[in-house]
């Protein structure tokens, strides 16, 4: 597989983001840089990290150990990570705190984890952060109406880039994705096979089943080339190399409009 066909995504800030990537959630810092690592020796560019996860260092050794191996640069990887809660109240240094665990120059993408009662201030520290070159790209994640998302865009200067949500076979939440369409905001997907606990519900889908058997794919791949085509962003998490590799492996087949029509 060459990069070439591999697609990004042109975010709102100018700069373009992966549409698969690799997310952490639950990973210790030892499993994160494993697989950091394997993600990114796998071809993965989109690595996804948060405060909260305490696994910032383990990921920042990971993409260390890539770069230092040479198979990647620092300019070919997207990162992103989320101002914790609990930093709502000092989210500048948080965001220096982040820097300083992963060990890079700038992050590609940082997230207010989710609503709070700072929403404001902490979002100020991003746009401070975007203009002092810390952040490249802004956004927010499980906000999941419009009028969460309206409450933001009330007082934000820098439009948000993404919004990071829970979506999946059983919460697909299509309306949010076409509102924010118009300020060109990307919805990027946690939990695309619902989550610890539901991945079987989500691999034993008839239909998915059914149009995985046609293509030669695995339920999974079905899902994300799913979720890619549907014009989402997906960071499914995995320790486990082959599952990584596999999840990488979705753009070698094409969903009909009638196969995307069935699964929504």
């Amino acid at each position: 597989m060459n990069d070439e066909q591999i697609p990004d995504v042109m975010l709102n800030s100018g700069y373009t983001m992966p549409v698969i990537g690799l997310g952490t959630w639950t990973l210790s810092n030892d499993q994160a840089e494993a697989s950091v690592y394997a993600a990114l020796k796998t071809g993965m560019r989109l690595i996804d990290t948060a405060r909260y996860y305490g696994n910032e260092v383990g990921v920042g050794r990971g993409i260390r150990r890539a770069i230092e191996e040479g198979f990647v640069t620092r300019a070919e990887i997207f990162v992103t990570s989320k101002i914790m809660p609990s930093d709502y109240g000092r989210a500048a240094r948080g965001i220096d705190d982040s820097l300083k665990d992963l060990g890079l120059d700038y992050v590609d993408l940082m997230l207010i984890h989710q609503p709070g009662w700072n929403d404001e201030a902490v979002y100020r520290a991003l746009e401070e952060g975007v203009r002092d070159g810390k952040l490249r790209s802004i956004g927010i994640s499980n906000y999941y109406t419009p009028e969460a998302v309206e409450e933001i865009l009330s007082f934000a200067k820098i439009m948000p880039a993404v919004i990071q949500n829970e979506n999946h076979l059983y919460y697909q939440n299509k309306a949010l994705q076409e509102y924010v369409s118009q300020y060109g905001i990307v919805i990027e997907s946690w939990y695309p096979f619902g989550g610890r606990g539901h991945t079987g519900q989500h691999f034993g889908n008839e239909t998915v089943a059914q149009i995985a058997k046609a293509h030669g794919k695995t339920p999974a791949q079905v899902i994300l080339r799913w979720q890619v085509q549907d014009g989402y962003v997906a960071i499914p998490g995995s320790s486990d190399p082959q599952h990584i590799a596999e999840n990488f492996d979705i753009f070698d087949f094409v969903l009909s409009e009638e196969e995307m029509e069935r699964v929504r």
